[in-house]
């Protein structure tokens, strides 16, 4: 019998969204929030795993046979996924148990499912001596949520997951998988993260509704991703119907928001990056139509801030976090001014997960 106890961070996204499933380019970062696995080895095929954080949503612990998967539709699903995809690839492993205890906010647009893939994937890997990369492993986790899960997602998550650092930002081409660490200039910025208390799920149908109308959308135009396409090929887009040509124009725009975000976090240039910010969330409120009213309002009460320079959805959307950039030394003071407004006037409560108290 073999114990072993590893982790993975959440992540913010700071700009970049719905592009990574188009082949495009995304800019996470990790945040201080983490998934902790820890797992011992058993002699026979039984899988044992038991979340703290799993009461709310479903009996805390369940069990399968390694080898007889099945959907259930609750967090199990991301374990069950993982080592069905390992199986099928011909790794081999006994049974184990597992505890699994999460910092990141299930729903929160933070990649809460992919930090337990990746932690999970890292206890596994340990455990077993199993030959996973870390970029093998991101891959080994995406393909948990589109072939078991039912989630179509990109690789942003996983990559994010198991490369992300802290005060540094991850400039992956998700087509090519090439990446660079990009420093945050954090003597000149503060990053605000805020949970709305609204969850998401990623395996929901608006999800997979966007995939599918990019996929259309290539279709019509004739191209197998839209990361093929610049700024100056929107016109193209008038083809489309109008559905299809607000979700291209968005991944159309969106790359290029990432490229230029990159320009703006080398040069300082942080009131540009705010606005980079602000064109991204319109573009997720209007052309992609995955941003609620009760986010709107958290962008809108952090634009309104002096001290923010930019703020916007993070994630898939449909609830989920917002993410903005402030000046030093303001960030947890705006951030809860924030929130004291929001929980006034929301039916939900909201979160500060960045900057920490």
């Amino acid at each position: 019998m073999k114990e072993v106890i590893s982790e993975a961070f959440g992540r913010v996204n700071l700009i970049g969204e719905h592009t990574d499933y188009n082949g495009g380019w995304v800019l996470p970062t990790a945040i201080p929030q983490k998934t902790i696995v820890h797992l011992r080895t058993r002699e026979d095929r039984k899988v044992i795993a038991h979340s703290l954080q799993a009461k709310k949503l479903s009996p805390p612990t369940e069990n399968y046979q390694l080898g007889q998967e099945k959907l259930t539709h609750t967090w199990l699903d991301y374990i069950q996924g993982v080592t069905s995809i390992l199986l099928k690839e011909g790794f081999q492993f006994s049974g184990f148990e597992i505890q699994i205890d999460s910092q990141v906010p299930i729903g929160s647009g933070l990649s809460s499912s992919a930090a337990l893939e990746v932690s999970f994937l890292k206890a596994l890997r340990t455990a077993f001596s199993l030959q996973l990369p870390d970029l093998h492993l991101a891959q080994i986790g995406r393909r948990a949520e589109n072939e078991f899960v039912g989630a179509q997602v990109g690789i942003m998550d996983q990559m994010a997951c198991t490369l992300a650092k802290s005060g540094e930002a991850l400039f992956l081409d998700t087509k090519t998988l090439q990446y660079e660490q990009v420093p945050l200039p954090l003597n000149q910025m503060e990053l605000i993260v805020i949970n709305s208390g609204l969850s998401h799920q990623n395996s929901d149908g608006g999800y997979n509704q966007r995939r599918a109308e990019c996929e259309e959308a290539c279709s019509l135009l004739k191209i197998k991703q839209l990361r093929e396409l610049q700024l100056e090929d929107l016109p193209r887009l008038e083809k489309l119907p109008e559905v299809l040509k607000r979700r291209a124009r968005h991944v159309i725009t969106e790359n290029n928001r990432v490229h230029e975000a990159v320009k703006a976090i080398r040069t300082h240039n942080l009131p540009y990056l705010g606005e980079l910010f602000a064109q991204s969330h319109q573009s997720m409120k209007n052309d992609y139509q995955v941003s609620i009213p009760a986010i709107d309002y958290l962008v809108q009460l952090a634009t309104e801030d002096k001290n923010i320079f930019g703020a916007r959805l993070t994630g898939g959307g449909f609830g989920g976090s917002i993410v903005a950039i402030a000046k030093p030394g303001h960030g947890l003071d705006s951030a809860e001014k924030i929130k004291k407004i929001y929980d006034q006037q929301s039916k939900a409560q909201a979160t500060i997960l960045v900057p920490q108290a």
